[in-house]
Parts: C-alpha cells; structure tokens; sequence
C-alpha cells in the first residue's frame, strides 16, 4: 500500500502543532529546571549545598571538626554583617551560633541570605535545624539583630574516606537586598 501524501495544508498544521508542542516543552523545562537543580542540589550536597533536618538522631562520634563562618554583603545591601566565631566540637554534636546584622542605612531593608559550605563535598554533611537564612529577614533604621544557626555535622561523614583529612568546614552566607513590591 502506497502513503498519499498529504495536502499542504495538513502538512502545515502537523509542523505548526508540533512546534508549538517544542515550544511549550521548552518553556516549561526553563521553569522547571531551577526547582529541580536545587532539589538536586540538596539531594547530593553539590556546590556545598547544605542540608535542612530536624535534629540529629545518629548521634555523636570522636573527631572532633572545625566549623567557621564567613559573610558577605552585596554592594546594594547597606548592612553589615558580622559572622559567628569558629566552633571546634565532636562531629554530630547540635551546636548554635550567632551571626550579628546591622542596616546602617535610614529606611526598613529586607534581606535575604544565600550559602554554601567547602569543602562542596562536606554540603551533603552539613545539616541546619534552624537557620535564619531560611526567610527574608527586615531591619529596621539602625536596628542590630542576632540571627542564630542550629545545626550539626551529620556523624555519616566519617565513612567517607574522601574526606578522613577534612578537618575544617566553612559555612558561608552572602547577604543580598530583597526588592520590595513597587520598587
């Protein structure tokens, strides 16, 4: 049996349908794929992403690990931050810190703060409880505020034999203004 070909105008509409149908796939992958890489991310710890738990139920081992703290503010952000202070404790106990914020400036500003952690492989280690940087965070005129941070070094870490020499963990936070609606 014989195909017959098909008139102009089908053949148009097929090719019209199926780029729209790209097109559409497309867009939807773009909106798609921030979502699914920071699923990604904290699922594997890449790029130092940290880990969100509700406590610590493995418990605490012997080596002991240093965390420091690390802050930086974007230009635009009239605040200074102040980091916590380097913590050496066993791995798996909860700890708190402080991180202190100041708006230097004459007006309410809104921030926000994103992190990362290195060594990046450590990310997938590195659980917070609490942590400011999980909302926008407003200050006042003048206002100074302590923004705390709960968290633990998942024990786990240790059978990593990459990671047997790491004795030291940076937590970084970079501060950045959160524009306002009508701004």
């Amino acid at each position: 049996m014989m195909d017959v070909p098909l008139p102009h105008e089908h053949r148009n509409r097929r090719v019209a349908v199926t780029l729209v149908v790209v097109v559409a796939a497309m867009i939807g992958a773009a909106y798609a794929a921030v979502p699914l890489y920071t699923m990604f991310c904290q699922a594997t710890g890449l790029g130092g992403t940290t880990q969100v738990s509700d406590g610590n139920p493995k418990g605490v081992i012997a080596r002991e690990l240093t965390v420091r703290f690390d802050s930086n503010v974007e230009s635009s952000l009239p605040w200074t931050v102040t980091p916590a202070k380097p913590i050496t404790d066993k791995i798996g106990n909860v700890e708190t810190v402080v991180f202190t914020a100041h708006n230097s400036s004459n007006m309410p500003i809104t921030g926000q703060a994103i992190f990362n952690v290195t060594p990046e492989q450590t990310g997938i280690y590195f659980n917070k409880i609490e942590c400011f940087c999980f909302t926008e965070q407003t200050l006042q005129p003048g206002e100074t505020v302590e923004m705390p941070i709960v968290f633990f070094v998942d024990p786990d870490i240790a059978e990593n034999s990459d990671l047997d020499t790491v004795r030291d963990i940076t937590l970084s936070y970079t501060f950045y203004a959160v524009k306002s609606e009508g701004t």
